[in-house]
């Protein structure tokens, strides 16, 4: 009996344990406040990991203090795959669409910082051209599994709560070649 109650006391002095370490993570928290032109469509709240991805990390928090991501679009959906978005060339409005995705040459590029984390449902991941090196602001959600990226893309955070919102966003009517919404859905990142 006792060896019950002791097996019991530690499994509970256990869970208390892991309870306060997942609420002191200090993984920085933000919310990405989701329209399409004055209608809210919800909110998206994301959770990055510094300890596997410092770099990308550092780069999407200086982004959103100086808010640089206030007004881009999520160019890039694709309901079996994921959605990106965070492009400069989607903020201004003179610029072709077709330049969405493209980035720009200026920013500051981001090496890759390859982890154990699975692109699965839910994960957020650094968008790069062919080069592994070439990350910048961009970023993509994954709506689906997708464990082929896992070693080849950075993946940086997670969605903690709003995947109805991710999942909203990745059913919009879209180009079927280019996979851009035939409608325009802005964002605003604010950490919490």
């Amino acid at each position: 009996m006792k060896f019950i109650l002791f097996n019991f006391l530690l499994c509970g002095i256990t869970s208390i344990a892991v309870l306060a370490q997942d609420k002191n993570n200090n993984h920085p928290v933000y919310t990405i406040t989701v329209q399409e032109l004055d209608v809210i469509l919800g909110d998206i709240t994301i959770e990055l990991f510094p300890e596997t991805a410092q770099n990308h990390c550092a780069n999407f928090d200086s982004l959103v203090k100086i808010g640089f991501y206030d007004g881009t679009a999520f160019h890039r959906i694709d309901p079996d795959f994921m959605i990106q978005g965070g492009d400069p060339n989607s903020k201004n409005t003179s610029k072709d669409p077709s330049t969405w995705g493209l980035g720009d040459e200026s920013q500051k590029k981001i090496s890759a910082e390859f982890n154990s984390i699975s692109h699965k449902r839910g994960i957020l991941s650094a968008a790069r051209g062919e080069n592994i090196n070439s990350a910048d602001s961009q970023f993509f959600i994954c709506v689906k599994d997708s464990e082929f990226l896992d070693g080849e893309y950075t993946a940086y955070g997670k969605v903690l709560q709003g995947m109805e919102i991710v999942d909203k966003i990745a059913e919009f009517p879209r180009d079927k070649a280019t996979e851009r919404p035939l409608k325009k859905i802005t964002m605003k990142i604010v950490k919490k």
